[in-house]
């Protein structure tokens, strides 16, 4: 019997990905535990293993295709003995018959219960259709009998059926979906159609937004639209996008910024690293990573995520790291940074980080965390103000240590500066409460042995 190959979900808030490479070829033997292909998320790129033995009988979803949803038949795998002409020549569509029920049964504003709706604004964005070519052909008379069946079973038989993200698209750029012939499965709007008609320009916007475009003066490109050097969005830059977008949006922002000494600091760090074991080197973000956890170890109404029926706080401190990478950055979590020492600190940062650059992360390697720390201090920024990474309660932000005249006990004297910023969501954390986990920080920075004891 004929085993379908799904699109796996490679992490809990995936809900679809790129099939960026077969490393099988249609007719190949295939093993249990062999690698047949490599599924791009928007994280890192992760390898699939077979979980049957036998013939890839018939490739459905080529390689490059984006946006194809979690648990998908992107191939099918004949058991060992079976005629794989009989398998190859057997149309699949249980794509299409998935799509199909989930448009019956979801309600057509799209909603998802209180309880997960930050996980599903996490990747809301990227929930696109599988592209037209990679679906299964169907003769007309199924595909009459397929829409027939729809209509019977809604009630709402005028009803648009359209994917999420094309309801987004539209919704933002006025477009009326009564008036878009779909072409994803069985005439479902997708989000090509959508793009096409806002490149076109065609005339197909709601009655509402004609009414206030006729009052309104819009500026018109100047040029022509093959200008300039157009790069795709990766699954990594949609997710930037769309995570950091939602973020502005809906958390309200307010930074408080506080000079630190690190001159103590700097000095403890070079008698740490004389003492370390061989191959360990203590950096200053480490010592940073380490007074973040003992202030919110202090201060634990920070350490927290804003949800909709509720605050949800952490009792340990699991600290993502901002790290940039091609095409974008990625926060490695750091779990239970208040239990580790700052040599062994140093060594969970620098093989994440390496890992991170190399795409070679696990899923529960970069999901989750409660604080966020993204240092620019050593590109020379002296200052500034980052995005929080929701659902997280705030994000802090690391500039460039520099010497600087200051006054000290009523006299001019020069000291290893460096500013750090706040950045708070005001829904859960106070003006008060973040300035007051924000003197701690600096407390533990400006005499380091604190955080040791």
């Amino acid at each position: 019997m004929a085993i379908d190959i799904l699109m796996p979900a490679l992490s809990p808030t995936m809900t679809e990905g790129i099939l960026s490479k077969w490393l099988v070829k249609q007719g190949d033997e295939v093993r249990s535990g062999d690698v047949i292909a490599e599924i791009e998320t928007d994280k890192a790129t992760m390898e699939v293993e077979a979980i049957e033995d036998g013939v890839l009988a018939k490739i459905i979803v080529n390689e490059g295709t984006e946006g194809v949803a979690v648990n998908s038949v992107i191939a099918v795998l004949a058991e060992d003995g079976e005629n794989i002409s009989e398998v190859s020549d057997t149309p699949t569509d249980s794509n299409i018959k998935e799509d199909v029920k989930k448009d019956v049964s979801m309600p057509a504003n799209d909603s998802k219960p209180a309880n997960e709706s930050k996980k599903a604004s996490d990747d809301s964005a990227l929930k696109n259709e599988i592209p037209a070519t990679n679906q299964t052909p169907t003769d007309a008379s199924s595909t009459t009998q397929a829409s027939k069946d729809i209509n019977d079973t809604n009630p709402q038989k005028d009803r648009v059926f359209a994917t999420p993200l094309a309801r987004r698209l539209a919704a933002q750029d006025g477009i009326d979906l009564a008036q878009v012939n779909g072409t994803g499965p069985h005439g479902r709007i997708i989000e090509r159609d959508i793009l096409s008609i806002i490149e076109s320009g065609d005339n197909v916007k709601s009655a509402d937004r004609a009414l206030s475009a006729d009052t309104q003066k819009v500026p018109q490109q100047i040029g022509s639209s093959n200008e300039g050097r157009f790069v795709p969005h990766t699954a990594m830059r949609r997710t930037i996008a769309s995570r950091l977008q939602f973020s502005k949006q809906t958390a309200p922002h307010f930074y408080l910024t506080v000079e630190c000494s690190i001159d103590r600091l700097l000095e403890n760090r070079a008698q740490l690293n004389e003492m370390a074991p061989e191959g360990v080197k203590i950096s200053v973000n480490d010592m940073i990573i380490r007074a973040s956890a003992m202030a919110l170890q202090k201060r634990p109404d920070v350490n927290g995520w804003f949800e909709e029926d509720g605050c949800r706080y952490f009792d340990t401190a699991d600290i993502c790291m901002a790290v940039a990478v091609k095409g974008g950055l990625i926060t490695p979590v750091i779990r239970s940074v208040e239990k580790l020492g700052l040599a062994e600190l140093s060594q969970i940062t620098k093989d994440l980080a390496s890992r991170a650059r190399e795409g070679k992360l696990k899923p529960e390697e970069y999901t989750g965390g409660g604080f966020t720390i993204s240092n620019l201090g050593m590109f020379g920024i002296k200052e500034f103000a980052a995005v929080i990474n929701p659902p997280q309660s705030a994000i802090l932000a690391i500039g460039a240590g520099e010497q600087r005249a200051i006054v000290k006990d009523g006299e001019l004297a020069v000291a290893t500066m460096m500013n750090v910023t706040l950045s708070a969501d005001h829904r859960i954390v106070d003006g008060a409460l973040g300035a007051e986990w924000l003197q701690l920080f600096k407390g533990f920075v400006e005499n380091p042995v604190t955080m040791l004891i």
